[in-house]
């Protein structure tokens, strides 16, 4: 496991398009070569004999994080490792690799979400240390013509 380099951004963007399908692997490309720039956000990537195998992202959010006492607060935004890697501890692994660059960062707390229905990766937060902070829905009003 490793912190991706600036360099590495089509290979997070590769490994992280399994955990958003819905997105298109070029929007990914833009996205992780300009976020492994950023100096708030890190991507921690885990390989099997020089072969992705999961991956972390984290950031700093300055802005409210629901549930958070303070600011700055580190932030999960994603984390995935490829099924016939599950369930050996590698997830957690690259959460405490998170949780140590938001450390040094300077911050005291981290927030995380996931879709309410994703009763796995509910699991894997409340497992990991988290608790759960709220529930929103979120809505959306076209103002267009």
């Amino acid at each position: 496991m490793r912190q991706a380099k600036a360099g590495q951004w089509r290979e997070a963007a590769a490994i992280a398009l399994r955990l958003w399908p819905s997105h298109e692997q070029e929007e990914l490309e833009r996205e992780f070569q300009q976020l492994l720039q950023n100096p708030d956000a890190a991507v921690f990537l885990l390989y099997d004999q020089n072969v992705p195998a999961g991956f972390a992202q984290c950031g700093i959010r300055r802005d409210y994080v629901e549930g958070s006492s303070g600011s700055p607060v580190g932030y999960l935004e994603g984390i995935f490792v490829t099924p016939e890697y599950r369930r050996r501890g590698f997830a957690k692994a690259l959460l405490r690799e998170c949780e140590r660059w938001c450390r040094q960062k300077g911050c005291l707390e981290m927030g995380s979400d996931c879709a309410l229905e994703n009763r796995e990766s509910q699991q894997f937060h409340l497992s990991g240390g988290f608790s759960e902070a709220g529930r929103i829905i979120c809505f959306i009003k076209n103002l267009g013509e």
